[in-house]
């Protein structure tokens, strides 16, 4: 029996030989590091198949490997790579070899990264502008309909490639420039799936329906299938560096969109991830997001009551990453490592931040910072309770014990007060009482402040709303507390209601445009007075180190009054707003600005006479009308 039972192994054994092959490697993250970089070693994530039992060996010198460890699978290597500092830039090439054969993977070392004129950060000094790449300028037709995939281009439909990519940008920065632009946020470049989304289908009613809906694309670049890849219908890698330098010579920083939380349900990893616990769950087996965030910044909440806000995948879809499995979490710190060092972006744009545990944001940050100390990080909390959004502001431990690191988040709560006030004419006192809630955050001076974005409709779509009430609001924004932005075409006052609506092409950054809005002659008369507007105060803004910095001093408040001052170095700024219906004489006390009171006042925008009496202005203000003064003179 023990005979013919080591002969059966003998067999068995034999038969497993002749079926192994050789290993094969499909693709290597990141292809390419730097030597003297913080993060030394590099783990790479080798992907493939046979890759069982492999050792790995690096061709040229100038680093050594170490700690290999094999998915279940074969499919997934880890492993580490020591650069030395003095490496040798070049191209190099790494040897998978195992008992049945040897694959190779290009790979480069890079030399030392060089900060001058990079990595710069960004804050209250600028004034950001948001683009979705493929709804703004086509400035290469070529790549409208790839090889790789060719059949999702359609500008008649509304959830398909427009055409608008990372040339037409460049092609555009001068009328950012212009505008007052001083920061670009643009939507994820990530590589996006090549064909129709059937998983993500919408109805004509614009309803998500799995069953009867129509497939979408993944324009809008949040369904991620290559995070180390940039979307073939925007560009390349060379054109976006292009992008950043022409930028930066020209005095505009770079924000980049990234996702942390989940990838798109196209990535191979969904149905063979490179751990057991990559995501949380599968497929066919996983937690669907309930989006009760108010369990977050909870400290009576228990794991339980966290699970399906944290682990949860989005509309039932977006498979969820798991920032607590480690190797899961050095691969997404890496990656935002490495757009940063290959581009030379000046700070991160993060999705989805309360999704996340704050534990993983308080080691990607600082993993960041220790890279590029001036690096800025900006995260999303897609709410309006100010203390849900100040909870996730970096400069605090909470009592959860975490700093997030996060040093700026999008001003939600403000944004809906903006809306109220100069879409539908509500009480303009409801900006200063959300403003007396500053006191909440670490710094609220490094909030974005916004009056739209592509996740809502257009502030057009706003009941009541018109482009003297938007020009009211960005006005607003450019002249208060804060680091403000504009979402593409509100400098025009463009339509649109929900997604994919709020997305509409710029006018004039398409073949067969009616018009071209980004010149004056393209514009009406409502569209150039609201741009022309925007403007004058965003190049006074640059200039006015209290308008970007000073100090913000309420001197009246009343149902639709309000007036307050910046102060910085010396300067005095004056911002009236009359929101009601009908002319103002508005009295401005001018005691708070100290004394002697500034007497000499010079207009920047809005005209009308300026009364002195007893300390106080006098301001006539027309209806839905707002003026701004610069102090001249005690």
């Amino acid at each position: 029996m023990s005979t013919l039972l080591a002969r059966l192994l003998l067999i068995l054994a034999s038969t497993a030989t002749l079926c192994a092959a050789e290993p094969f490697v499909s693709r290597i993250e990141p292809p390419s590091w730097w030597a003297g970089h913080a993060m030394n070693p590099v783990r790479l994530l080798i992907t493939g198949r046979d890759l069982t039992g492999a050792k790995v060996a690096l061709e040229g010198g100038g680093g050594r490997l170490g700690r290999v460890t094999v998915s279940p699978s074969g499919t997934h290597l880890f492993c580490d790579l020591d650069l030395s500092r003095s490496a040798r830039p070049g191209a190099r090439r790494l040897r998978v070899t195992t008992g049945q054969g040897t694959a190779e993977v290009a790979f480069e070392v890079l030399a030392p990264q060089v900060a001058k004129g990079r990595f710069q950060g960004f804050g209250p000094d600028d004034l950001i502008y948001l683009i979705m790449p493929d709804r703004f300028v086509n400035g290469d037709p070529s790549n409208d309909r790839t090889p790789k995939s060719p059949d999702l281009f359609d500008r008649s439909k509304a959830r398909h490639y427009h055409g608008g990519d990372l040339r037409g940008v460049i092609q555009r920065l001068p009328y950012l420039q212009s505008l007052g632009v001083t920061a670009l946020w643009l939507n994820p470049w990530y590589d996006n799936n090549d064909s129709l989304n059937q998983k993500e289908k919408y109805t004509r009613e614009n309803r998500l329906d799995p069953r009867s809906g129509d497939p979408i694309t993944d324009y809008h670049g949040y369904g991620a299938v290559d995070f180390y890849a940039v979307d073939e219908h925007l560009g390349d890698l060379a054109t976006l560096r292009e992008l950043v330098d022409t930028a930066h010579r020209m005095g505009i920083r770079i924000l980049q969109d990234q996702v942390a939380n989940h990838v798109g349900p196209y990535h191979l990893w969904v149905k063979n991830p490179p751990t057991p616990t990559w995501f949380h769950g599968t497929a066919t087996d996983h937690p669907e997001n309930t989006w009760q965030t108010w369990t977050l910044p909870n400290p009576h909440a228990t794991p339980d009551l966290l699970r399906t806000t944290l682990d949860g995948w989005f509309i039932n879809l977006l498979p969820d990453l798991n920032q607590d499995d480690p190797e899961c979490a050095r691969y997404l710190i890496q990656n935002a490592l490495w757009w940063v060092g290959i581009t030379g972006i000046d700070g991160i744009r993060q999705d989805t931040l309360p999704y996340v545990p704050r534990t993983f944001w308080r080691d990607w940050s600082r993993a960041l910072r220790r890279q590029h100390p001036h690096l800025n990080l900006l995260g999303e909390v897609f709410d309006g309770d100010t203390l849900k959004v100040a909870f996730y502001q970096s400069g605090a431990a909470r009592f959860d014990g975490v700093d997030s690191g996060i040093d700026a988040l999008f001003d939600f709560p403000l944004f809906y007060r903006v809306r109220e006030t100069f879409g539908e004419g509500r009480p303009i006192k409801g900006l200063a009482e959300q403003l007396a809630r500053d006191w909440v955050y670490p710094d609220a001076t490094r909030l974005v402040t916004f009056a739209g974005l592509h996740d809502v409709d257009r502030f057009m779509n706003v009941s009541g709303a018109t482009r003297e009430g938007l020009g009211l609001a960005t006005v607003f924004l450019l002249t208060s507390r804060g680091i403000p932005l504009i979402y593409y075409g509100d400098e025009i006052g463009l339509a649109g209601g929900g997604d994919p609506d709020n997305r509409r092409d710029f006018p004039g950054g398409f073949a067969g445009d009616a018009r071209n809005a980004f010149e004056a002659s393209g514009r009406t008369q409502e569209e150039q007075r609201l741009w022309a507007d925007i403007q004058t105060v965003a190049r006074f803004r640059r200039q006015s180190p209290a308008l970007r910095r000073g100090d913000l001093v309420q001197l009246a408040v009343e149902d639709q009054v309000y007036a307050y001052a910046r102060r910085a170095g010396g300067e005095t700024v004056l911002v009236v707003f009359n929101n009601g219906r009908t002319p103002q004489s508005v009295m401005v006390p001018l005691e708070p600005l100290g004394t002697p009171h500034p007497v000499d006042w010079a207009p920047v925008l809005g005209d009308g006479t300026v009364d002195m009496e007893a300390g106080r202005l006098r301001l006539p203000m027309p209806a839905r009308s707002v003026r701004i003064l610069r102090a001249t003179g005690r």
